[in-house]
């Protein structure tokens, strides 16, 4: 049976692999299905924009789709300027409904652009709580609450995240955490000859403002024999902010393909995460991650990293326990997982959990688009 399967996302399909790649790579490979990835406006290098049009690319089996714009002032995201043009345009590249049509929401500030698609089925996976984000859109908030009663199917990222969307009045919303791909991790772990002239302590992911940047300055200092490595791109803080001595190294952004690698390098994991409003609800994917690596984690305590990995990371509070413990697990990289961890990573490896997910969403009844147009602007 034929499927469309059209996902809105604030992410950019090239950029760091999360849960919005890792699913739609695996919900696409249904026979039958063809994907739509659509994200936020872009302007084109060196190109001359006239006006706002759809640009698009085949990659990985689907369709990436973008607005291109002139040059603004500010990033634009799917703000209330541009969207008049997905509204107008991407009905027209993609056509009427032929089946089933599941629309598939990462923002709720596409809301508009998704019900102009007539969807048979709206799904909203919240996978962050994007109104606590630095510079996060005040309209956020209303736009969450109508996307929350507009969708068929609500998904959650985490434990944090589900309690939110169910004091918002979606009972029936699915707790689906994010997941791992083991064999990716475990297998180029093993391939890996790591480098062991000093011991690392290394954090992979987005460079912002979730980051206790002084506890990162803290842990170099305490750890000059350290090299503390810092995997990932910067975004929504300055080069400026990040904490400069000797032994921190910044690599940037790296493919997804190569993280295992830069993973096998690595004595401790670290998780550094400041505990503040963008971080009460994160359930960060890293901490599969770098288990399914075989490497020592230790974290803030960050709510549901305390709940879910109960025993399994070390909990500190500051740059003196980061130091300590960093000592403390030296040496243990490359353990085989207990029989319990093991269990753990197969409950969440993500081929598993798309599984779940297409059966929950293309299996149950479908509900109009008139009802959920009435919904959302209820």
């Amino acid at each position: 049976m034929q499927s469309e399967l059209i996902v809105l996302s604030h992410l950019r399909w090239d950029w760091v692999w999360q849960r919005p790649q890792q699913l739609v790579s695996r919900l696409n490979k249904a026979p039958g299905r063809k994907t739509w990835f659509v994200e936020e406006p872009l302007t084109p290098q060196g190109v001359e924009v006239p006006q706002n049009r759809l640009g698009t690319a085949e990659v990985d089996g689907l369709t990436r789709v973008w607005l291109e714009i002139p040059e603004q002032g500010r990033h634009v995201g799917f703000f209330d300027e541009v969207m008049p043009d997905y509204i107008a345009q991407l009905p027209e590249l993609i056509g009427p409904p032929s089946g089933d049509r599941v629309v598939w929401i990462y923002t709720p500030l596409a809301l508009e652009a998704a019900l102009a698609l007539e969807p048979t089925t709206l799904v909203f996976d919240v996978m962050d709580d994007l109104a606590a984000f630095k510079n996060a859109a005040p309209e956020l908030l209303v736009r969450q609450r109508q996307a929350l009663r507009a969708a068929d199917v609500v998904f959650a990222g985490g434990r944090s995240l589900h309690r939110s969307v169910v004091k918002q009045g979606r009972e029936d919303a699915h707790l689906i955490p994010s997941g791992v791909s083991v064999g990716h991790y475990a297998a180029a772990a093993r391939a890996a000859e790591p480098d062991r002239s000093r011991p690392v302590a290394g954090y992979v992911g987005v460079l912002d403002e979730r980051l206790d940047l002084d506890l990162v300055a803290g842990l170099a200092e305490r750890l000059p024999d350290w090299e503390i490595r810092m995997v990932g791109p910067i975004c929504k803080i300055e080069e400026s902010d990040l904490p400069q001595a000797p032994n921190i190294t910044y690599l940037g952004q790296q493919a997804y393909e190569d993280l295992p690698g830069h993973m096998a390098q690595f004595d401790v994991a670290l998780m550094p995460f400041a505990l503040n409003e963008a971080t009460k609800s994160i359930s960060p994917t890293k901490t599969l991650e770098y288990l399914a690596s075989r490497l020592p984690v230790v974290s803030t305590r960050v709510a549901d990293v305390v709940a879910d990995f109960p025993g399994v990371v070390d909990l500190q509070d500051d740059a003196e326990g980061f130091a300590a413990a960093c000592q403390a697990l030296r040496g243990r990289a490359g353990e085989l997982p207990s029989p319990e961890l093991r269990r753990l990573l197969r409950r969440h490896d993500w081929s598993r959990i798309a599984e779940l997910m297409d059966k929950l969403i293309f299996d149950q009844e479908r509900s109009t688009p008139e009802r959920a147009t009435a919904e959302a602007t209820a």
